[in-house]
């Protein structure tokens, strides 16, 4: 059995494994950041379970451009410059911004999210960098590519401006959640989400490949349900919490 079979297996079952997983988050919120609580196991801070998480993606993706078998084009190297901008951001800083007091994060979630990020960097480097046959330099100028990178870098902004934005609540040594009435928290709870959800539709759109739309399925699989989570949590939490808003679409849902 060569790897293309295993790779293509791999992707088959990453897809069913997503469905399971989103049908389950809407019964099971996932215990971490509000959502915390007992029963889970052991747990470290939350600025280790971060990195532990998210580092995988990173390193794997740059090891499959290492190790490429196909000529590495332009297009190639935008695909590695995106996925990598977000992913040293999310793993090696992100964890460092974070205000308050420290929290603790369950290590069957951090397993998870281990795990994930593992079959995500080696599912979408391993086909842009091999399996694809490589991008020829027309791919450029495809209304696919200009229109997802350009949903990557929208929502890179929107998650980044989000992230900044909760920041901002808190000063340092704060603790506690609070509402938040700046950039898109104005019209929904989760604006992170939603610019996270922005970022892999357009990745898979760029990419025109498969592992993408995996990942595009699996970021709504997540986050979708959380978002629903984070909603009603802030209503039952805050009793001023502005009732025009919505959880994840402004003026929708």
């Amino acid at each position: 059995m060569n790897e293309l079979i295993i790779y293509n297996s791999l992707l088959i079952a990453w897809f069913v494994i997503g469905a399971i997983v989103f049908i389950a988050l809407f019964f099971i919120a996932a215990p971490y950041g509000r959502h915390v609580r007992k029963g889970w196991g052991y747990s470290v801070g939350n600025k280790l379970g971060w990195v532990l998480m998210e580092a995988p993606a990173p390193i794997i993706f740059a090891v499959c451009f290492i190790f490429a078998d196909t000529r590495n084009s332009p297009v190639t190297l935008v695909f590695l410059v995106l996925w990598e901008m977000h992913y040293i951001h999310r793993a090696f800083i992100y964890p460092f911004s974070l205000r308050g007091m420290a929290r603790r994060m369950p290590i069957g979630v951090i397993t998870m999210g281990f795990l994930f990020n593992i079959m995500n960097g080696y599912l979408n480097g391993r086909y842009i960098f091999n399996f694809s046959g490589g991008y020829e330099n027309s791919w450029l100028a495809d209304p696919r590519f200009i229109v997802g990178t350009l949903l990557f870098i929208v929502g890179y902004v929107i998650n980044r401006q989000s992230d900044l934005a909760l920041r901002a609540l808190r000063q340092p040594g704060e603790s506690g959640y609070k509402i938040s009435n700046s950039r898109l928290y104005r019209w929904v709870s989760s604006p992170n989400y939603l610019g996270e959800m922005t970022i892999w539709i357009g990745w898979a759109l760029a990419t025109w490949s498969l592992p993408g739309l995996a990942f595009a399925f699996w970021t709504v699989a997540n986050l979708l349900p959380r978002a629903r989570d984070n909603h009603a949590w802030y209503r039952r939490t805050f009793a001023d919490y502005p009732a025009e808003r919505k959880a994840l679409i402004p003026k929708v849902w």
